[in-house]
């Protein structure tokens, strides 16, 4: 399980800021979007929770709404920042739905997924967790 402070780095190419630890996000569960081997979906993204994204992605069949306490998941809110997988992500930028996202604590790998543009025309403003 990487730090909570990794050497990795953001879309910007510096080093990868905190995301949000209330709730903790990351699918290390360590307030960053940082990813490894086992993370399948890439969770990489760090995005802030909108009513229309939050409906979207349940409507794809990922409830992020409801709590999994096994899973270590406090159930979304709007407003509440959460790593989200990066194709997730794009499928809902192609739906007009993006959520809003934190650059500095968007892992590096997400530009497999989508440009840095793209990424940018959606960024939150400065501040955070």
């Amino acid at each position: 399980m990487p730090a909570a402070h990794s050497t990795a780095s953001n879309v910007l190419g510096t080093p990868l800021g905190i995301c949000c630890t209330a709730p903790m996000t990351g699918f290390y569960r360590d307030g960053c979007c940082n990813t490894g081997a086992g993370d399948m979906g890439a969770h990489v993204v760090c995005a802030e929770m909108t009513a229309d994204f939050l409906a979207y992605t349940q409507a794809q069949g990922n409830d992020l709404s409801t709590s999994v306490p096994a899973f270590q998941f406090p159930g979304l809110n709007p407003g509440d920042r959460w790593c989200l997988c990066a194709s997730r992500w794009k499928e809902a930028l192609d739906a007009g739905v993006a959520p809003p996202v934190c650059l500095e604590a968007t892992h590096a790998s997400a530009l497999e997924y989508v440009s840095l543009a793209e990424l940018q025309r959606h960024a939150l403003g400065q501040g955070h967790p």
